[in-house]
């Protein structure tokens, strides 16, 4: 017999996945909301945490992706008007390009202001073998910043449309992706 509640629910591995790297990414946005306002050296300092955790956040990412192409996927709730729907895909589809983009993006400009990043004192990783643009670094850095905020505003659309759908609409929300809490039919 088929536990209906589990094929509605996203596997435990995805949870993981999911938690993990939310809580990453809200850690890493207030840590470079720190070093915007600290001065040197603390500044630098702060910074080579988030460049870190960036870089962690990036292969937490690919993991999870691996993960989703190698286990089932739970439809959405049947209930969901076809703009919810399409919203909720996109959303998704731009959370992993903002995961995978936003790190590489900062390595890419790292690497242009020839500089490496420290995996917090573990090993280095080296600057991209690109040569040395400073202006582009800095453009780059501004773009990095600015999918930061978008990624900020992507996550709290996403925490308010998980609050509607698990109050409002009672159709199970964030259930999906906790392993308790019932996730109706």
């Amino acid at each position: 017999m088929i536990n209906t509640n589990a094929a509605r629910r996203y596997s435990l591995g995805a949870m993981i996945f999911h938690w993990v790297i939310a809580i990453a990414v809200i850690v890493n946005w207030r840590i470079a909301e720190a070093a915007e306002h600290a001065q040197m050296p603390e500044k630098a300092e702060i910074f080579a945490n988030h460049k870190a955790l960036g870089i962690l956040i990036l292969f937490l990412t690919l993991g999870r992706l691996l993960w989703r192409w190698t286990h089932p996927v739970p439809p959405l709730p049947s209930d969901l008007a076809k703009w919810e729907a399409t919203l909720a895909r996109a959303v998704h589809i731009l959370f992993y390009v903002l995961l995978i983009g936003l790190p590489l993006g900062g390595w890419l400009a790292n690497s242009l202001a020839g500089r490496e990043i420290d995996m917090f004192g573990f090993f280095t990783i080296p600057p991209l073998p690109l040569g040395e643009n400073s202006e582009l670094a800095k453009s780059i850095f501004g773009l990095h910043a600015t999918g930061g905020s978008v990624f900020i505003y992507l996550i709290a659309l996403h925490i308010l449309g998980a609050l509607k759908h698990t109050f409002f609409d009672r159709n199970g929300g964030i259930f999906r992706m906790l392993p308790f809490g019932k996730v109706p039919g």
